[in-house]
């Protein structure tokens, strides 16, 4: 059987969640993933962790100059890049009547003007190079915007939106593009979600794991997937509620009261788990 050629794979948002996640897989199966994150520290305690074919480097995605350096950086250390995959993003939860103007606007900047810039960034590069892969992480949020989230969905939609124009501009080129919605993942920002009520709705469903996410990412990256949902049997439900807004309206309402009963559940859970950082009398 021929093997797998390693590939040279950049990550935003790797310091931790699916980013991390993702760039441990991926240089489990051989490729030299560089983590990059705006949390430098971060970053490199993770890649200290997986060790063999992981690299750190700083990386605030809404800067286009820091996009060119550290582009410059993997070109002149590794010769070419191979999967760019734009992963990183923040979350300011909360009705959108009590979210700063400031805040809504760093939600756009970062997660839809981060991914853009590092698209736009690669892809003079990639198309020179005669190969490349953009991968967008985007959000089931980019169909079905709801209560708590509204600047993060918008982000979504539009970056849905612009990842496929430009996938479609450049369908006759070198440059392979897939974007992916995961549904409610294990992570640190989905923590911050739990404790604003106004979320209720992010948890009526079941939430899946970083490393379950990463995996399908990672699946899907080799397959070079055009559009990936997680999981793929909520695909056609969300494509068609979301372009109905009776249907979303009735969605949301049914789902947030579902969502509440098993948010409260998840919190007193949280509240009688033990703390791992405290320890008993008597131990060492």
């Amino acid at each position: 059987m021929k093997s797998r050629k390693p590939k040279i794979m950049l990550v935003t948002g790797a310091a931790s969640g699916i980013g991390a996640a993702l760039a441990r897989l991926a240089a489990e199966d051989g490729d030299i993933v560089i983590l990059a994150d705006i949390n430098e520290e971060g970053a490199v305690a993770t890649a200290v962790k997986i060790g063999r074919g992981a690299v750190a480097c700083k990386l605030d995605i809404c800067s286009q100059e820091q996009w060119g350096n550290v582009l410059d950086w993997v070109w002149a250390k590794y010769g070419r890049l191979d999967v760019l995959v734009n992963n990183a993003a923040i979350v300011h939860t909360g009705y959108a009547r009590d979210v700063s103007i400031d805040a809504h606007r760093q939600t756009m900047d970062t997660n839809f003007g981060g991914p853009l810039i590092g698209m736009m960034s690669a892809l003079g590069r990639f198309k020179a190079q005669g190969s490349g892969h953009i991968v967008n992480i985007c959000s089931m949020t980019g169909f079905l915007p709801f209560p708590g989230l509204s600047s993060y969905a918008a982000a979504k939609h539009a970056l849905r939106a612009f990842h496929h124009a430009v996938a479609i501009e450049e369908q006759d080129g070198p440059v392979a593009f897939t974007i992916i919605h995961p549904t409610s993942t294990e992570t640190p920002m989905l923590e911050k979600e739990a404790e604003d009520d106004a979320l209720a709705m992010a948890f009526a469903g079941p939430s899946m794991s970083a490393d379950e996410a990463a995996q399908t990412i990672l699946l899907a990256i080799r397959k070079q997937a055009i559009e990936v949902f997680m999981p793929p049997e909520r695909g056609k439900v969300v494509r068609r509620v979301g372009t109905s807004p009776r249907s979303l309206r009735k969605l949301v309402a049914r789902n947030r009261v579902i969502g509440a009963e098993r948010l409260l559940a998840r919190r007193a859970a949280t509240s009688k788990a033990p703390d791992p950082t405290e320890t008993s009398v008597g131990s060492s």
